[in-house]
Order: C-alpha cells, then structure tokens, then sequence
C-alpha cells in the first residue's frame, strides 16, 4: 500500500517542484523574503573590476541593487540568467546603450543608460562578471 501510494505521489512532487521553480523564475521572487534580493559573495576585484564597481554604483545600484543584488526596480544580474552563455557582453552593452523590452522578469521595459559609455559599460560587465563568478555563475550554452 505505501508503495502505491509513493507510486503515486512522486510525480505530483516532481511536477509540483518544477512549476514552483518556474512561476519563481519568471516572478523574478527568489523566495529569499527580500524582495527581488539575493545574497551576493563580493570578491576581491581586479583593478578593471573595481572600475567597473564605481561605474555601476554611480549609473545601476539605484535599479540593480548594491552589487547587482536585485532590488524592487530591477532583477539581480548575480543570477543564472545572466551567464555569458545566455547574456553575452553584447547583450549587456545593448541594454545599457539602448534599454532593452522586458523579457524574463515582471519589472517592465529597461531604459536606455545615457550618463555612460560604451567603455564605461565594458567596465561594468567585467565587474558584474566578477560578481557572477565568485557566486558559482558558470557559462552555459543557451540552446534555442
């Protein structure tokens, strides 16, 4: 009987996991209480990286929250989401040079950044970069 009923049960579970983890996802609610927040390691960063820190307080904390955290305007860049692998450099520079349409997370549509350059960006995705490394972001092929 009880392994009927286990028979049974396991795949409501896994089914049940697995839509959690996408309405999470999608709501950009990581479940940590804070909001849109995540804990961030902050490494030791190269002097590029450091650069970089400066550009992204002064120009994308007061959205992306202090060290691409997350906040209650803008999604962590510290998150899987994000990897190389799925967000390219590029993709970051066009963000900033020219806003991007909302597409992973219920915030709304990004503006273009003007008080940057595009070497000041270049600065800023080494930082983010550092960032997502130290907190175990690996590069992962985007498969369509």
């Amino acid at each position: 009987m009880i392994k009927k009923i286990k028979e049974l049960f396991m795949p409501v579970l896994i089914a049940g996991v697995f839509i959690g983890g996408l309405v999470l996802m999608f709501t950009g609610n990581n479940g940590s209480g804070g909001g849109n927040t995540i804990q961030v390691i902050v490494p030791e960063l190269t002097a590029l990286g450091e650069e970089g820190k400066v550009l992204f307080d002064a120009s994308c904390a007061s959205c992306h929250g202090d060290n691409a955290a997350g906040s209650d305007r803008a999604p962590p860049l510290v998150h899987d989401i994000y990897n190389p692998g799925h967000h390219g450099d590029e993709a970051f520079v066009r963000a900033a040079m020219n806003g991007v349409r909302a597409h992973h997370w219920a915030f709304g549509n990004m503006p273009a950044i003007t008080n940057v350059t595009e070497d000041d960006v270049l600065k800023i995705i080494r930082y983010v970069r550092e960032l997502q490394v130290a907190n175990g972001i690996a590069t992962v092929e985007h498969i369509m």
